[in-house]
């Protein structure tokens, strides 16, 4: 059984649901108001505690790379050692994009616009965002984006 959760006065979407204080183990329901203020909370805590774990990732990975030498005696250490450099570096050049889509999502929670599709103007659904919660459009409407980019790409 779901239970409604009430509105918080005080709080609007377009402050992005700031100052709310969330029940403990709460989840977003399809039970309440779209994108309610508990809601922009819930996502906007994520969407920075997301961040936050993936800077302290890419701090540790530069503190790393500072105080261990890249170069190993052995032809093949030190082949096998660059290449998992390569591969950490190449992890972190795509969180680094990333982190600028969770930054995006955040400011769409500010103006009022997080959980919406860009494209339809529909809602996203609540277990894609919280699967992704950068999504900035419904399945269907990625779906048809993916194949429409396929579509140009064999052209």
């Amino acid at each position: 059984m779901s239970t409604l959760v009430p509105s918080v006065e005080g709080s609007s979407p377009s402050k992005g649901g700031r100052g709310v204080d969330l029940p403990d183990g709460y989840r977003p329901t399809a039970d309440e108001e779209f994108m309610n203020p508990l809601q922009l909370e819930f996502f906007r805590r994520r969407l920075l505690d997301w961040k936050k774990q993936i800077l302290s990732e890419s701090e540790t990975t530069l503190a790393v790379l500072q105080n261990e030498p890249l170069r190993e005696p052995d032809l093949n250490d030190r082949a096998s050692s660059e290449t998992d450099w390569s591969i950490e570096l190449r992890t972190r050049d795509r969180q680094r994009k990333l982190i600028s889509k969770i930054d995006a999502a955040l400011h769409r929670i500010e103006d009022g616009e997080y959980g919406y599709c860009e494209v339809t103007g529909e809602p996203i659904s609540l277990g894609r965002l919280e699967a992704r919660p950068i999504a900035t459009m419904t399945v269907e409407a990625q779906e048809k984006h993916e194949r429409q980019e396929k579509v140009s790409r064999d052209d």
